[in-house]
This record gives structure tokens, sequence and C-alpha cells, in this order.
């Protein structure tokens, strides 16, 4: 009688390729075993050992058969047969209005407290997001360094370090003949007082027809000691507030530009993989808009500042360097930062005579032709393409929202958003 033959079946695992050739690693390693106990694998010139009689196909199938029958009897051990006190009741009905009220009003408590934590950390996000915005910004000047064979931390350091050292230097420049322009500007107060009553001067002729004396008697005759103590002390606590988000935001900044790839990735990844080449091409696009757009209005507001430095210096017009400071940081606004700055400075100059002071005022009107014109599509050119319309009220609504900070980043906004509307809404609109 002849015994049935008995054949073993062969299981065989296929590895995904990977560009270049290679495979993944094997399947041993994701269960625990190391280079002592996974199998040998395939090597170019390597001699088959006394014990390779298998396939390693065929070891590696075996191994990954027996770690799932461990798995399955491990879990079977860990299964209960039977619950010990009976069978579980019917699970609650979704549909029915008591559930369907208990989850809405526990989606809307939800609600109530992520809102009220995004209002209690607004300040917090503010910064945040401030930050985020200048590193993206100071991003082009590390890959630049990047390209002349620089790796990226010594890139960041070298940027990092440049910012803190103009911006102390700048600070350590400034403060000084600041404080002494507004000591001087303080003991003057008395001499321009009196000028105020001297109606054969410009500051008398201003007083006679709009009041100023009148009008400065009376704010000051309704102040106290209490009042006057109150605003001094509100004073400090704005100096103390500005240079302690000033320093935030500069360490933020250092650390976001730093991280700046993996917060990157991190951003895309986020996103599903079918729609990720778009969102990256799309989002890379943003950041080129944010970035271009922060060195040049960095750059335009430096020379509107010593352009103004320049201007009164020569007309001996007082408070030069404070005036220029101003200037400049009113600059960074789009729009309007250099047409309020213009009309400061001219009106510091009627102090001087009022040919000064309509000089000024063109001055101010020719070099705002000159930054809409020539300066600004030089340096920052077409890289943030919004109109003209769109850029007015961006900056009108980033004001009125978020103040400073939203008239800084309000044209970069527009623009990342004029993106989305062109490459996606705009095409979903049009094959519907």
């Amino acid at each position: 009688m002849e015994m049935p033959t008995t054949t073993r079946q062969q299981t065989t695992v296929s590895f995904p390729a990977v560009p270049g050739g290679e495979q993944h690693r094997d399947i041993g390693w994701g269960l625990g075993m190391d280079e002592t106990t996974a199998p040998a694998r395939s090597q170019p010139g390597r001699q088959p050992a006394p014990g390779d009689d298998e396939p390693i196909e065929e070891t590696v199938a075996a191994e990954v058969v027996e770690a799932v029958q461990a798995a399955r009897q491990e879990a079977a051990e860990l299964t209960q047969d039977a619950p010990l006190y009976g069978s579980p009741g019917r699970p609650l009905n979704r549909r029915s209005p008591f559930t369907v009220g208990l989850f809405g009003a526990f989606g809307v408590a939800v609600a109530y407290l992520v809102a009220r934590m995004l209002l209690d950390a607004s300040s917090v996000l503010v910064l945040i997001g401030l930050a985020l915005f200048l590193a993206i910004g100071l991003d082009p000047a590390v890959q630049w360094l990047m390209r002349r064979r620089m790796p990226r931390w010594a890139a960041v350091t070298v940027i990092a370090v440049v910012t803190v050292a103009v911006v102390g230097g700048f600070l350590a420049a400034a403060i000084p003949p600041l404080v002494a322009q507004a000591t001087q500007f303080a003991n003057q107060l008395p001499h321009y007082t009196s000028q105020l009553r001297d109606h054969s001067t410009t500051l008398g002729h201003l007083d006679a027809r709009f009041h100023l004396q009148d009008r400065i008697d009376k704010a000051m005759s309704t102040l106290n000691a209490g009042d006057v103590f109150g605003g001094l002390l509100g004073a400090g606590k704005v100096v103390l507030s500005a240079t302690t988000s000033t320093l935030t935001v500069l360490v933020l900044t250092i650390y976001l530009l730093a991280d700046l790839p993996r917060i990157r990735r991190l951003i895309y990844r986020l996103i599903p993989a079918s729609r990720r080449p778009r969102a990256i091409l799309l989002g890379d696009e943003m950041f080129t808009k944010v970035g271009g757009f922060v060195l040049g209005n960095v750059l335009t507001s430096l020379i509107a500042g010593v352009g103004t430095f320049v201007w009164l210096a020569i007309f001996r017009v007082p408070y030069p360097i404070l005036l220029a400071i101003a200037v400049a940081i009113l600059d960074l606004i789009p729009i309007v930062g250099s047409t309020i700055g213009g009309l400061l400075v001219s009106l510091v100059a009627l102090t001087v005579s009022v040919p000064i002071a309509l000089a000024t005022l063109a001055f101010y009107v020719a070099y705002r032709l000159a930054e809409d014109y020539l300066i600004v599509p030089k340096i920052i050119g077409r890289t943030v393409q919004v109109p003209a319309t769109a850029t007015v009220l961006a900056v009108l609504v980033g004001g009125a929202v978020l103040g400073f900070v939203g008239a800084l980043i309000a044209i970069p906004v527009a623009a990342a958003v004029g993106i989305l509307l062109r490459e996606v809404a705009f095409p979903r609109l049009d094959n519907a």
C-alpha cells in the first residue's frame, strides 16, 4: 500500500521596490530581531553557508507566519469568552433626540472653550505669527548662503548674529541721541509756549487761527496728580511690554528660522497624499511671496529713514534722528506709512519756517511717487502681485483687526489668498 506523499507549500513575500533598486528592510527587523537573529540577506559575491538550504524568501515568510500566529494566540488568550455578569444590552440609539441633543450640547461647549482659549492666548498667538512671518522672510537669505555650500545651521547662525548685531547696533546708536533730543524737546516746551503767544511767529499765527493755547490749557486743567502718575505708570508698562514683546519675537524668529524645514514638512504631512504635490507647489509659492515682501519692505523702510535724516540735517530741522526712526518704522506699513510719517515731519518743520515745512511736504510727495514707481518695483519686483484696490482694502482690514501687525502682514496674506483663489477656487467654479 502506497503512502500518500506530503508536499510542503512554499510561501514567499515580495518586497516593494524603492528608488535606486534597493529593497526595504526585511520584515524580521520590524518584529524585534537584530542582525544576529534576522535571516541572512543575499549579498553580491556571498557564498551560501552550510545551513542555507532553504530560500531566503521562504525563511522570512516562515518567521512572519510564526509571529502572526503568536500574536493571534495572545489575542485569543486576552479575549473573554462570555461576560461574567450577563450579556450587554443593545447599544445606545445615536438618532434618538436625547443623544443628538447631548452630543450637540457637548460640541457647543467644546467650541466655546476653544474660542475662549484662543481669545485668552491671542496676544501670544499674534507674537508667534509675527515671528513665523519674519522667519519666512529671512529664509531667502539663509537659502542664499546654503547655495554657497554653507550648511543650514551655519547659515542660520550667520543670519541670527547679523540680525541681532544690526538691531543692537541700531539701538546703541539711536538711543543716546534719541534721549538727548527728547530732553531738548522737553526743555524747549516753554519757548514754544511763548511763541504761541507771539502772533508774529508761525506758531502764533497757528494759535490765532486754531486756538491751540486754549485747547492745551483746557486739557492741562482737567489733569490731576493721580492722572499724571497713572499716565506715567501706564507709559512705563507700555515700554516694558514693548521691550518684552520685541525680545520674544526676536528669539522666536531665530528658533523658527532654524526649524523652518521641519515645520514646512509637518504642514505638508497634514495634507492628504493625493493632494500633497499640488499643496507643496502652492505653499512654496506663498513662502516665496512672503520672503520677497519682508526683505523688500525692510530695505524700502531703511531708504525712507536715511532719506529723512539727510533732508532734515540739510535744512536743520530739529530732532532729525528721532523723526528718521519714526518715518522708518511707519514706512513698514504699506500704502499709508510713509504718508503719515511725511505729515508728522512736515508739522515739526513748521517750527523752523513755513517755506521749510512746504518744501518738506513736497519732498515726501516726491519720495512717495519714487517709492511706488521706482524703489518698490526694483526691490520687490513682481514677487507680490496684488492689485492696488486689494492692497488698500487688505491694509485697512488688517490694521483694523490686528493694528500695526495686521497692516504689516496684510499684503502677503492678500497675495496668498489670491493664489488660492486663482489656483483652487476659480477652477472649481469654472468646472461646476
